[in-house]
């Protein structure tokens, strides 16, 4: 048995796996099969993350996140969590290859999947022009023409932020009018830089290795135009990846996993979730990284305090043993 399995492989979980390496807990951490470091292995440059004045690559960044948690003794396994059983002190959890792995305490840390537009040119030109995080990605494009996508808070506010640095900001909406609040609605509308593009869906992007425009259709008409861009923002919201956990874990509105507090702790007990699927706001590595150092330790008092009430000499349990002891 294991004491502790972290499930998930972006800053969140690497960083929780550093932590909890450290304090000698051998954490095993599912990385995926396929969709190994999370959403910034998707981003090229990243210049907002503390120690690397002269910015990283995301990939270099996961990669060294993932060599540090292994230089303290991670095991990472290179399959999927398909099925999670919370149910008992000992918590089950089954692979994509059918092995079922037990452990006195998880780490949730599965992330959130930005939405995408379904357009054939989008993964192909992520990273060069196309983003999903302005925060992420606003500086590189001062005195640029750029566009937003979506009619939210979230889109607001990306278009609001991105005029720091563009000359001009288009924000592309399907309907007449948005469904962002009034004060965010407003403060859009006020800023002279942003020209709103009304019932109208992108079609299509152009562009060979970087963003040059998009392809506009009309959601009234059906009439396509073309308009010159130098990047696009695409804010039509996020999913936490909670499917694993439904009907497992409380969820809130916003559909992350429900913590208490500015802990990690779930409504399961010996359960702790960490990163963007309990955080439906800030979004960020460094806050996702955070957070997983917030979970390993609150993981690691918890085994703590079990194990206060055990032999000294105990170093591994079977399951009668840990269940026998989370009841005390």
């Amino acid at each position: 048995m294991h004491q502790i399995i972290i499930i998930g492989s972006g800053p969140a979980g690497f960083t929780a796996a550093i932590y909890a390496a450290r304090a000698g807990l051998k954490p095993v951490l599912f990385a995926s099969s396929v969709a190994i470091g999370g959403e910034l292995m998707n981003t090229t440059e990243v210049e907002n993350f503390p120690g690397f004045p002269e910015g990283i690559q995301g990939p270099d960044l996961m990669q060294k996140m993932q060599e540090q948690a292994e230089r303290f003794g991670t095991e990472v396994v290179y399959d999927d969590v398909v099925e999670v059983d919370f149910s008992g002190a000992v918590k089950r959890l089954t692979a994509g290859d059918g092995t079922v792995h037990e452990a006195r305490t998880v780490i949730y840390a599965t992330g959130s999947a930005y939405r995408k537009l379904g357009l054939p040119d989008e993964d192909r030109l992520s990273g060069h022009g196309v983003s999903w995080c302005a925060t992420c990605d606003g500086f590189f494009f001062r005195e640029k023409t750029i566009a937003v996508v979506g009619g939210g808070d979230s889109a607001m506010e990306e278009a609001t932020f991105l005029t720091r640095f563009a000359d001009k900001v288009y924000v592309i909406h399907r309907r007449e009018e948005l469904k962002a609040s009034k004060i965010m609605q407003q403060r859009a509308f006020d800023n002279e830089k942003i020209e709103f593009v009304w019932n109208a869906e992108i079609a299509g992007i152009q562009g060979e290795s970087q963003v040059t425009g998009v392809t506009l259709r009309s959601t009234v008409d059906g009439a396509e135009s073309e308009l010159a861009l130098d990047g696009l923002f695409i804010a039509i919201g996020n999913d936490p990846r909670t499917h694993l956990v439904h009907g497992k874990l409380d969820l809130t509105a916003d559909g992350t996993v429900a913590v208490e507090g500015r802990s990690s702790r779930t409504s399961s007990r010996g359960v702790f979730a960490a990163g963007d699927v309990v955080d439906p706001t800030y979004r960020q590595a460094i806050t996702a990284a955070a957070s997983g150092t917030v979970a390993a330790l609150d993981a690691e008092h918890y085994l703590a305090a079990i194990d206060d009430h055990a032999e000294p000499e105990i170093v591994e349990l079977d399951r009668v043993e840990v269940e026998a002891l989370v009841e005390r």
